[in-house]
């Protein structure tokens, strides 16, 4: 989503996804400048091509190593948002940035934000975004799993994995 406000707004958008195909389906069907296949690609080197001059913005909700990647690339000023640290959630210890010197030298700044800061803007994004969507500017990409509350349990360790692609949405 954050890729696709990036577009609209004029933005060049990079994205990193597992596998192939889920970087396939970011830049032929959701129209990214181009996709890092973090599974099989040296990401730090996919950004050295893609963003030659740095990465001016990274939302990052990984962590670890992709995160670590990322910030040997920033450009002078750049910011990264920090909404989540999938990576992390399940780590006995949970790591911070191994390269958070970068923030110094390129005079970055990281910040965390969590959508329920903004709750008085709601209305305004719903408006924005549904604006998008009915322009065809916006692409919803949902995974839809038909069950009951028993298979819970394990679509939400497939979050963990990587086994959606899009919003992943139990319908009972």
């Amino acid at each position: 989503m954050v890729g696709q406000i990036a577009k609209i707004t004029g933005c060049r958008a990079i994205g990193i996804a597992g596998g192939p195909e889920k970087c396939r389906t970011l830049v032929e069907t959701i129209g990214f400048d181009a996709a890092i296949d973090y599974k099989s690609d040296d990401v730090r080197k996919a950004l050295r091509e893609y963003a030659p001059s740095g990465v001016d913005v990274y939302f990052d909700n990984v962590g670890g190593p992709i995160l670590d990647a990322v910030l040997t690339r920033l450009a002078r000023g750049a910011r990264v948002v920090i909404s989540g640290a999938m990576s992390q959630y399940n780590d006995q210890r949970p790591k911070g940035p191994a390269n958070y010197m970068s923030l110094l030298v390129n005079r970055a700044s990281m910040t965390g934000m969590v959508v329920f800061d903004y709750e008085d803007r709601y209305p305004e994004a719903t408006r924005q975004l549904a604006q998008w969507l009915a322009e065809g500017k916006l692409t919803s990409a949902e995974h839809v799993v038909e069950g009951g509350l028993g298979d819970f349990p394990s679509l939400l360790r497939g979050l963990f994995t990587g086994a959606n692609t899009g919003k992943l949405i139990l319908q009972l």
